[in-house]
């Protein structure tokens, strides 16, 4: 039997407040069978995520607005709209925006990553900026701070 087919428009989807940005949830992994999950990430300048890896997923990034400024490994990486980037499994990698803050498509294959930003966005504003709170975090999850 197929799984029903999945619109989202523009007015709709979840959002998640992360404090510097929100997530608006495409597509979760359980509605791809965990293959993967889709969200738009839209917010203000600066650090967006702490340095990080992935040991199982690969992360896609498909600016829609602004800039933004990745570090991939060693490598420093200034994207604008239009722009996208794929960070491989393995590859450690940090993300922020540039002045006046952006909008940022994001894909993880497979899904999963996004429960992650769904629990993150439960804390208290004081909380999400915690390092050691974020790290306990994230250490359910395939992100692994470094």
């Amino acid at each position: 039997m197929k799984s029903p087919s999945l619109h989202v428009e523009h007015s709709q989807g979840a959002i998640y407040d992360l404090g510097i940005a929100r997530m608006r949830l495409l597509s979760a992994a359980d509605q791809t069978g965990g293959g993967f999950a889709l969200a738009e990430f839209k917010g203000g300048e600066g650090a967006w995520t702490v340095p990080h890896v992935h040991r199982e997923a690969a992360e896609s990034f498909f600016v829609l607005d602004g800039r933004f400024h990745f570090t991939v490994g060693s490598e420093a990486i200034a994207a604008g709209a239009g722009d996208y980037l794929l960070v491989p499994r393995d590859t450690p990698h940090v993300l922020g925006a540039g002045s006046g803050g952006g909008t940022v498509l994001v894909l993880w294959v497979p899904g999963g990553l996004e429960t992650m930003f769904i629990e993150l966005s439960q804390l208290t504003p004081e909380a999400i900026l915690d390092p050691k709170i974020r790290a306990e975090v994230a250490s359910r999850y395939d992100s692994i701070p470094v």
